[in-house]
């Protein structure tokens, strides 16, 4: 008998890109049903081109169909749920993540997506165990650590986005009741380090969605101090990348900081929880102009 978590193995019989895209827009547009497909080898052929660089397949029909699937009409009973979980987080979230600004990056970011749908379904239904959300944080924390590829919109491919997804995953595992709030700090660093990459210029909303999990921390427990402390040390970290970088690096982890800076003080602008963090990012700001 086949047990959990051996997806991998029968990965080898999936479909080709053409007849996977055929087969899921057929089901969108009702011209055949759940039941009448076969419900394995679509799901295996889902994974193995979850990282397509054809945007409308990885986009619209599996990203989509998974959406779907799994929130909307719940057509995954929990042995498929797990096998999708299982196999997303350790043989897809990391794949390919030596490579510099490869197509892999398209697997890892919506395989990011896909763990944010499966964290969402389990606050409906309570599928996965205290293990599996630990196991979840610590792969997701070493991918965001590990991730040099934070291309926004690839010409040609569509959206790669792996910021903002990541931070969609991150937001959902924050959520869920089984996290506990001792990673909260680490979190914290990990998701603003992001922004002190100095080899792209953050254009596509991405301080927005990075943001969004930072406040999903705040309102489950994560001291405002603590944020206060990483925003008093923003000046002199850039200080050090000045003397470490040439100029137009320096530049762009210069307009990312800014940029992610004006987007936490709108946020917390007129919020009176967040009278003190407010001043404190403005402090902040006007150490950098």
């Amino acid at each position: 008998m086949r047990q959990r978590g051996d997806i991998q193995l029968l990965l080898r019989d999936v479909l080709k890109e053409e007849d996977l895209k055929d087969k899921l827009s057929a089901l969108k547009k009702g011209q055949t049903t759940w039941e009448q497909v076969n419900q394995e080898q679509l799901l295996q052929s889902m994974l193995a081109h979850i990282g397509s660089t054809d945007s409308e397949l990885r986009d619209a029909c599996i990203y989509g169909s998974f959406y779907e699937w799994i929130l909307e009409k719940n057509l995954l009973n929990h042995r498929r749920l797990m096998e999708l979980w299982d196999y997303s987080l350790n043989h897809l979230l990391l794949k390919g993540i030596d490579e510099e600004e490869s197509d892999w990056v398209f697997t890892r970011s919506f395989t990011t997506l896909l763990l944010a749908l499966l964290l969402a379904r389990d606050l409906q239904d309570n599928f996965l165990s205290q293990d599996n959300i630990e196991h979840c944080q610590t792969k997701l924390m070493a991918y965001v650590v590990a991730e040099k590829d934070v291309r926004g919109y690839v010409p040609g491919k569509g959206w790669a986005h792996s910021v903002a997804h990541a931070s969609d995953a991150i937001d959902e595992l924050v959520k869920n009741p089984k996290m506990t709030g001792t990673a909260y700090v680490d979190m914290l660093h990990a998701l603003w380090s992001i922004y002190l990459q100095p080899h792209y210029v953050f254009i596509h909303d991405e301080d927005e969605r990075l943001l969004v999990p930072i406040f999903a921390m705040l309102e489950h427990g994560l001291e405002q101090n603590e944020v206060i402390q990483l925003l008093q040390q923003v000046p002199s970290t850039l200080s050090t990348l000045k003397d470490q970088l040439v100029e137009e690096q320096y530049r762009n982890v210069l307009f990312n900081c800014k940029t992610l800076l004006k987007s936490f003080f709108i946020q917390t602008n007129n919020q009176p929880q967040y009278v003190t963090l407010h001043q404190s990012i403005a402090t902040c700001l006007n150490e950098l102009f």
